[in-house]
């Protein structure tokens, strides 16, 4: 068994529904992600991909479209914020995204693993998440904890 990981990095704002702190207020973020995989690297002797998990090509090409460039300068707010409010703030961007729950670093790692675990081909398996919201703090998500 093999670990493979890709680094990502994504712009992104949002707000924290009836926070007590700061977090309250709209604020950005330079994430960055971590996007481990595992799995037996692919054992043919003599063709293009032989000792390869996966191409890092199609991870990034996997990740960059259903994670990074919905997420890349958007506003994620949860679903809980008044109806009045959500439209204003749609008003302000072209990049909206209301989830059904608050859009911590930790919630996120859970909500990033659920879009990409499906999306990986036969034999690759989503190992961990690793999502920095700022250089020193982040939060992880591993399968084995989840099953």
């Amino acid at each position: 068994m093999i670990r493979v990981t890709k680094r990502f990095h994504f712009e992104m704002a949002h707000t924290l529904y009836e926070y007590d702190g700061l977090c309250r207020n709209i604020h950005g973020h330079s994430y960055n992600l971590e996007v481990t995989i595992s799995g037996e690297p692919r054992n043919e002797p003599g063709h293009p991909k032989d000792g390869l998990l996966l191409d890092f090509s199609t991870l990034k090409e996997i990740v960059k479209t259903h994670v990074v460039n919905p997420f890349d300068h958007a506003l994620m707010i949860s679903s809980l914020v008044p109806e009045e409010q959500k439209q204003l703030l749609s008003q302000t961007t072209d990049r909206f995204i209301v989830v059904d729950f608050q859009p911590t670093s930790e919630n996120l790692v859970v909500y990033i693993a659920s879009i990409l675990q499906p999306l990986l081909p036969s034999g690759v398996t989503l190992f961990s998440i690793r999502l920095y919201e700022t250089e020193t703090s982040f939060a992880e998500w591993f399968a084995a904890d989840n099953s």
